[in-house]
């Protein structure tokens, strides 16, 4: 084995949700120079779109292995991604909003470990971030650092002394920080999908959280956003 077969990264597993971060952290991985399995996660989300994204990014970054799971959260509830609850128009507040999903990326990193571990795989890639989000607790940097220790003590793979480690290379990015390493990495915004509540057109709504804070990303970014948003969305003062 020459020194270079010994410096190459192994294969990383990305959680691949579709969004702008996930489909960043994805070539990050890629660009980081690690073969790529992805897992996204059919949950019964009112935002479907996101998952066609998941998919068409998989293809264009070179995915080597890319799981669609069904794992239907609309038997729990809880959210306004998985219950008849209206998806909120008026602003990102400070409170923890109705449209986190209870434990959604404790059961994902979960899953995205559990394919890491069959994969044979030691870096896992999570696109969450703790400055420019919705106030979702399972965002921090304590939770994640919290779940490497608990994916160390229960695999066989951190028992036997290959632990894991979870990257989140967006962790400590602005929105705005986030559309600039899209633009370096040569990544088409309309690739990936945000919105909680698309129109019937198949237009994103523009006013829902997660599309405020894209936009407002983009907008400080000095860059375009080829997303399609709804005609008469609300401004980003509003």
């Amino acid at each position: 084995m020459t020194n270079d077969d010994k410096a190459q990264p192994g294969p990383a597993v990305v959680l691949l949700s579709g969004g702008l971060d996930s489909m960043v952290t994805a070539a990050i991985a890629r660009e980081r120079g690690h073969a790529l399995h992805a897992l996204s996660i059919d949950y019964g989300q009112r935002h479907r779109r996101e998952l066609e994204s998941a998919q068409a990014i998989a293809e264009r970054l070179g995915v080597e292995r890319h799981v669609m799971l069904p794992l239907d959260l609309r038997r729990f509830g809880g959210s306004a991604l998985t219950d008849d609850i209206d998806v909120p128009k008026s602003g990102v507040g400070s409170d923890i909003p109705v449209t986190y999903v209870p434990a959604r990326n404790l059961v994902f990193l979960a899953l995205t470990t559990a394919l890491a571990e069959s994969s044979g795989s030691r870096d896992i890639f999570i696109g969450v971030n703790a400055l420019d989000y919705s106030g979702y607790p399972d965002c921090r940097p304590e939770f994640i650092a919290s779940f490497a220790e608990t994916a160390r003590l229960g695999t066989k793979q951190g028992v036997e002394g290959a632990p894991f480690t979870i990257h989140a290379p967006l962790q400590h990015m602005t929105k705005a920080d986030i559309a600039r390493e899209c633009h370096r990495l040569g990544l088409d915004p309309a690739w990936s999908w945000s919105c909680y509540d698309p129109l019937p057109d198949g237009t994103a709504c523009g006013a829902c959280d997660s599309c405020r804070l894209r936009r407002k990303g983009f907008d400080e970014a000095g860059l375009i956003d080829t997303t399609r948003y709804a005609e008469g969305m609300p401004s980003l003062t509003e």
